[in-house]
């Protein structure tokens, strides 16, 4: 199977129930910003974190595509059908799992923070400002994406917080408050 299909080379794109549409279409939009996160964690993983950072970062990464999946397929015909595609309300769960987990190696936050500091924690808060943005293109979606999706990315994008900070800290690298 070659790379190139040539199908979308007059800006048109398939979702999943075979609807063509605008490279330019609001759902394209959004699951590409996911794509984008799930990039972002890559770099960050490549960063080598500690493992009990980089396992979570792993299994969210293959959320992110079951993610993908489910905004590609509006009509929910598929992501029904494969399990792999599959995020529920135990997904969002973990996320808040792990908030709380890693939240209680950290000080309080009393002021805001300037992005940045090791590698890996630089790489989550930039991963964090995509899942923001991925977050506005979902919730923009007519007709709007599936809630449950909506909350994952919110817990994600507060748990990559978190994270980052996290990372820094084990690395020595101090905050630097705004």
């Amino acid at each position: 199977m070659k790379i190139y299909t040539r199908t979308g080379d007059a800006g048109e794109t398939s979702l999943f129930d075979g609807t063509r549409v605008s490279k330019a279409d609001a759902r394209v939009d959004a699951y590409g910003e996911v794509d984008e996160v799930n990039a972002c964690l890559g770099l960050a993983r490549a960063s080598r974190p500690d493992p009990d950072i980089d396992e979570p970062l792993l299994q969210i990464q293959r959320d992110l595509f079951a993610l993908g999946a489910r905004l590609a397929d509006p009509a929910i015909r598929i992501a029904a059908r494969v399990t792999k595609a599959a995020v529920s309300d135990a997904d969002v769960a973990r996320l808040e799992a792990l908030i709380d987990r890693f939240e209680a190696e950290l000080p309080p936050l009393t002021r805001f923070i300037l992005a940045g500091g090791a590698p890996a924690g630089a790489a989550l808060h930039l991963a964090r400002t995509v899942c923001r943005r991925a977050e506005r293109r979902i919730v923009s979606l007519e007709p709007p994406a599936d809630a449950l999706i909506v909350r994952y990315v919110n817990r994600l994008s507060d748990l990559l917080f978190v994270l980052a900070r996290v990372v820094n800290r084990r690395a020595g690298v101090p905050e630097i408050e705004w």
